[in-house]
């Protein structure tokens, strides 16, 4: 359940942070933003996959904890990463 890499790559021009940056905080909740919409879509269908949930829950926690780091970091760019994505209230 991997990403296309245009996809990827879309994800990465729209929240890099300079040009040559592929690995930001901001870049990485990103993409982990977007597998765990994926597979909360397939959970809908296959509501016995008790192993990918593993993995949700594993991406769900490395997504709390890149945020955590961002907030303490820097405010602003976390705020702002949060508004665009839409995942907190």
């Amino acid at each position: 359940m991997a990403l296309a890499t245009e996809e990827k790559q879309q994800i990465i021009q729209k929240y890099r942070v300079n040009k040559r940056d592929v690995g930001s905080p901001e870049v990485q909740v990103a993409l982990l933003s977007r597998r765990i919409a994926e597979l909360t879509e397939h959970f809908k269908l296959f509501t016995k996959d008790h192993h990918s949930r593993r993995g949700l829950l594993l991406m769900v926690a490395r997504r709390r904890r890149l945020l955590k780091y961002l907030k303490q970091c820097s405010p602003q760019r976390y705020s702002t990463l949060v508004e665009s994505l839409g995942i907190r209230h």
